[in-house]
């Protein structure tokens, strides 16, 4: 048998904004090294050179274009290791 519990906020606090004891602001450690980094990045810009190679040859022969719809694959694959060399994770 499981008890779910909630906790709410403290309806007693007069402003949000009140000063607290926490540092304020974001500490961001890398949890990739630069190497891996620079691997991660040439993957994203020649995926992404890749894919925009296969939509223009897709368009040029004048293909049904829901034979595009699998190069969502390939954008988000280039999309996804670009945005973790940028937050570097």
């Amino acid at each position: 048998m499981s008890i779910n519990v909630a906790f709410f906020a403290d309806s007693n606090r007069k402003s949000v904004s009140q000063p607290h004891n926490e540092e304020i602001g974001e500490v961001c450690i890398a949890n990739i090294s630069p190497l891996e980094r620079k691997k991660r990045l040439k993957f994203a810009i020649g995926q992404f050179i890749v894919t925009l190679v296969v939509l223009g040859v897709l368009i040029a022969l004048d293909l049904n274009p829901l034979w595009r719809l699998p190069l969502l694959f390939l954008f988000s694959a280039a999309t996804t290791s670009y945005f973790q060399v940028l937050d570097k994770t």
